[in-house]
């Protein structure tokens, strides 16, 4: 389906349109009488609509032979409410809209005025909630009737200024990169091979102020990098270090970070073959090199004064001829070696040599962001995404990040004695620690490669998907973790 919007800023209410109204619990609507706030209280009130968060009521109203229409959304308690709910209700409202064959409305910015977040911030998480709530990835269906198109048209009533424009054009851009990295991971694996999530990724750069370029495997072998070319050796589909850079502020070029995403466009488990009950799902196992793709394209628009380099180390893992076995030592770019023993566990492996390549450029801040663990979806489930650090300052920088984006995560220790666990007999380490603490093994071998840089390692493999709608998700890719990401951006850039 193709889902259109449109935004319009205006200070008045035009009686001919749809009024949406956010409404705190228990205390009703107040609009002026022109507009049957009495009415409107009477009705919701017999209907048993209280404002509860996310509850939902339309009324039809006429009087006098006039029709008007209006959309009450619940906001829950005043002293709970934040921007990011709002996002969250704006999608779960776009989707009653499109049910209700609403395509045009007008929403009442000041009804949400409680909060403590500024106009401009509550309009881009408005835009951002309406946009993402109606997203699906429908590009393969033929002959359909869901796949007419939706069209809305959506003007926020407020006191006008540019300022408030600006965040309709903000919104608008920061969600059209989350979508961006929600159709790359959705996409097929026979559509989205290591050579696509390239020509991507050279697309944005042409479109942006980013300088792209793609390692082929004969660069990435005299780099050194056999532990990521060792995971593409079962595949006929070559490997592709995709490396995408923006120099926010050259004349300081220690003022930087670098996003580092695993991009397995399809993981078999290579040798150490997957069960097949579900492994259709393994086409988004390259969601972290999605979200950094993803970023990229909205750090472009925003052009924040901090350099930013996005690495994805894109592959697929497929059990060939040639493919890695159980048992092999390969040589990762800075020199450790690591015993293969289970080869699908190769996330680990691929963002290894990714690491060691963003330290080489100088890097002094690095987060990777992977579908690194089955364990992770034990620990938290799809709630929140695990990350584990060097350094606790940077750690507390994402969370504030977070915090203001509206995505959650979680800290997991990476103490000492955890690497006990994937010691090895023949190699400097081994690829897994087994079923012990599986999510805080794999990131104590990515500690490896992370030299002196100040790293988070992010695994979303419980996040990166929805198993249904709720708030600005939707059923499949999320896009987790953009959003915090580049508001861990914009945060550096303002300090």
């Amino acid at each position: 389906m193709t889902n259109k919007c449109d935004f319009h800023v205006s200070g008045d209410i035009d009686d001919t349109l749809p009024i949406i109204y956010g409404v705190f619990q228990d205390q009703g609507v107040e609009l002026d009488d022109s507009h049957g706030s009495n009415i409107l209280n009477t009705l919701s009130e017999q209907r048993g609509f209280r404002g509860k968060a996310g509850e939902f009521l339309i009324l039809h109203i006429s009087e006098n032979g006039h029709n008007r229409t209006f959309v009450l959304m619940g906001l829950g308690e005043a002293k709970k409410i934040t921007g990011e709910l709002l996002r969250g209700y704006s999608g779960d409202l776009s989707r009653l809209l499109r049910r209700n064959k609403i395509q045009s409305a007008q929403f009442l910015l000041e009804s949400c005025q409680p909060m403590a977040e500024p106009a401009t911030v509550l309009i881009g998480n408005l835009v951002e909630g309406v946009i993402l709530g109606l997203y699906k990835f429908e590009k393969w269906k033929s002959g359909n009737a869901e796949t007419s198109d939706y069209f809305l048209d959506l003007v926020i009533v407020t006191d006008g200024d540019q300022s408030k424009e600006n965040a309709i054009q903000r919104g608008i851009k920061v969600s059209k990169g989350v979508i961006l990295a929600r159709d790359l991971v959705n996409s097929p694996a026979n559509r989205m091979t290591p050579t696509n999530m390239a020509e991507t990724a050279q697309g944005i750069a042409v479109q942006n102020i980013l300088d792209v370029s793609v390692l082929e495997e004969s660069d990435m072998e005299q780099l050194g990098m056999e532990s990521l070319l060792g995971v593409s050796k079962g595949s006929v589909e070559p490997a592709k270090l995709i490396v995408l850079e923006y120099k926010g502020d050259p004349d300081n070029p220690e003022n930087n970070i670098a996003f580092v995403g695993k991009g397995i466009t399809f993981d078999t488990g290579g040798i150490s073959l997957k069960p097949p009950g579900g492994m259709e799902n393994m086409k988004g196992d390259m969601a972290g090199g999605a979200s950094v793709i993803g970023v990229m394209d909205i750090i472009a628009y925003l052009q924040p004064k901090v350099n930013v380099l996005g690495i994805v180390a894109a592959s697929e893992n497929m059990p060939g001829g040639n493919a890695q076995k159980p048992g092999d030592v390969v040589k990762a770019m800075n020199g450790k070696t690591i015993e293969v023993i289970n080869t699908d566990a190769e996330g680990r492996l691929v963002l290894a040599d990714a690491l060691s390549y963003a330290e080489s450029k100088g890097i002094v801040n690095v987060i990777d962001i992977a579908t690194l663990t089955g364990a992770m979806v034990v620990t938290l489930g799809k709630v929140c995404t695990g990350y584990m650090t060097n350094s606790s300052e940077f750690g507390s920088a994402l969370c504030e990040a977070a915090r203001v984006a509206g995505e959650k995560f979680w800290e997991l220790p990476l103490f000492d004695e955890y690497e006990d666990l994937i010691r090895s007999d023949v190699a400097d380490m081994k690829n897994t620690g087994g079923r012990q603490a599986g999510s805080i093994t794999a990131a104590k071998l990515l500690e490896k490669f992370v030299g002196d840089m100040n790293w988070i390692h992010l695994d979303i493999a419980g996040t990166s998907t929805a198993s249904k709608n709720d708030g600005s998700n939707v059923k499949g890719a999320t896009g987790h973790p953009v959003l915090s990401l580049v508001q861990l951006v914009v945060n550096m850039s303002n300090d």
